[in-house]
């Protein structure tokens, strides 16, 4: 699933922590349904999800602080 798929959904794209967050969250919950057979570590996944959404403006700009938010995410939402 590529990022351009969340902008046809909403027609909006915003360099943000929040646009980014909703993104990944989307993005994570997706991924794990469609891989719950396969035995990867969170590190992982973040790496796989992360380069999925790519194309996010946040991600280009912050690459960083975008990882840092999806980490805060994973455990804020316990989405391990």
């Amino acid at each position: 699933m590529s990022f351009s798929r969340f902008n046809e959904k909403n027609g909006k794209t915003f360099n943000n922590a929040d646009s980014f967050s909703i993104v990944f969250d989307e993005e994570w919950k997706s991924f794990s349904n469609k891989n719950k057979e396969k035995k990867l570590t969170q590190e992982e996944k973040l790496k796989l999800v992360l380069d999925s959404i790519k194309d996010h403006p946040f991600i280009q700009e912050s690459p960083s602080v975008a990882l840092k938010v999806a980490e805060f995410r994973i455990r804020l939402l316990e989405l391990y």
